[in-house]
């Protein structure tokens, strides 16, 4: 899928239905007077980050800008720093003023996830982070932030649509919901194994009925090689997954002749959390984080007019004229039309 289909905005947003209603009392005023003032748009960050939404935004312009015009910008997850200009556009004001609403909106909560995951992926080291989060969030920008997660170095994420999107298959086990309709936590991943395609990673869910370690054990016994690995996501009211139950499951696994069998942890994971597991030396083999992500701060962006028909001009509080950053790419809008 290219990036004309994977990343071409909304009819709301391509109409400006979702846009501050003054960029369209601007627009239609510079068009009564008869005016379309060439202007130098710049667009920075408030905070330190990982910018993301670049995509979405290259799709956006290159339907709205005309001939002629130009950007440029930082590469989608590349690192900024506050009050760096990350976006930089040269148009006639009245073609794409109307979309500021939106460019600001789409970096602003992507920029946000894709740090929040950043934080999640370092403190995880070499161990791979899956992004679980889609739950937390309208279901019509879950895409997205999925899509935001991986940008900030997630290794898998869950919905077919945020998969799609970043051009990976999704990841994931079993729910809770399906042991309980078993009954049995074997019988369900017996049903998984014969009705799931062989390239999907068998996973146990193995807290939902009996001792984790235990079950692990079953399990494991019961699908020998098939069984990729179990993962652990005991909820609050049973104390959650601890280092120590990490460390139990891991050694009886161990003990019973399964070293291979993986063992991935969710459940209220977050950065110090996943620190806690690390200190300890819980021998974790993957992380599921949800909330950690999708609950991250949007980062504000603002942005300014800096130069109108080649003259420097901007508010007061702002330099005139454009400023220099030699990291931002022109870019190339053409892959997006057609």
């Amino acid at each position: 899928m290219n990036g004309k289909e994977r990343f071409a905005p909304s009819h709301d947003t391509l109409s400006g239905r979702n846009a501050d209603i003054y960029f369209h009392r601007a627009k239609e005023i510079l068009t009564a007077e008869g005016m379309s003032p060439e202007v130098v748009m710049e667009i920075f960050p408030g905070r330190d980050g990982i910018i993301c939404g670049v995509e979405e935004v290259k799709a956006l312009l290159a339907r709205v800008l005309p001939e002629g015009s130009e950007a440029w910008g930082l590469e989608e997850g590349s690192p900024m720093s506050a009050k760096e200009v990350v976006l930089r556009i040269k148009g006639p004001y009245t073609a794409f003023g109307i979309c500021e609403t939106a460019i600001l909106g789409i970096l602003a909560h992507e920029s946000g996830w894709a740090t929040g995951a950043r934080k999640v992926v370092e403190a995880a080291g070499d161990v791979p982070v899956l992004h679980f989060g889609a739950r937390h969030v309208h279901p019509d920008v879950s895409a997205r932030l999925e899509y935001a997660a991986m940008v900030g170095g997630c290794a898998g994420c869950a919905t077919p649509a945020g998969a799609e999107l970043y051009g990976i298959a999704p990841s994931g086990t079993i729910p809770h919901a399906l042991v309980l309709c078993f009954g049995d936590t074997l019988e369900a991943m017996k049903a998984f194994d014969r009705h799931m395609p062989p390239e999907v990673k068998r996973i146990a869910l193995v807290d939902t009925f009996k001792d984790e370690a235990e079950e692990s054990i079953r399990i494991a016994k019961a699908m020998g090689d098939k069984l990729w690995g179990v993962r652990l996501d005991t909820p609050a009211e049973r104390g959650r997954v601890t280092p120590d139950l990490v460390k139990e499951v891991r050694a009886r696994l161990d003990q019973a002749g399964f070293p291979n069998v993986k063992i991935v942890v969710s459940g209220g994971i977050d950065a110090d959390r996943i620190r806690l597991f690390r200190e300890k030396g819980a021998p974790v083999d993957a992380y599921g984080v949800g909330s950690a992500i999708s609950g991250a701060p949007p980062i504000d962006f603002t942005a300014d007019v800096k130069e109108v028909n080649g003259e420097p001009r901007a508010k007061r509080g702002r330099i005139p004229g454009i400023t220099d950053n030699p990291r931002l790419q022109k870019w190339d809008l053409s892959e997006y039309v057609g």
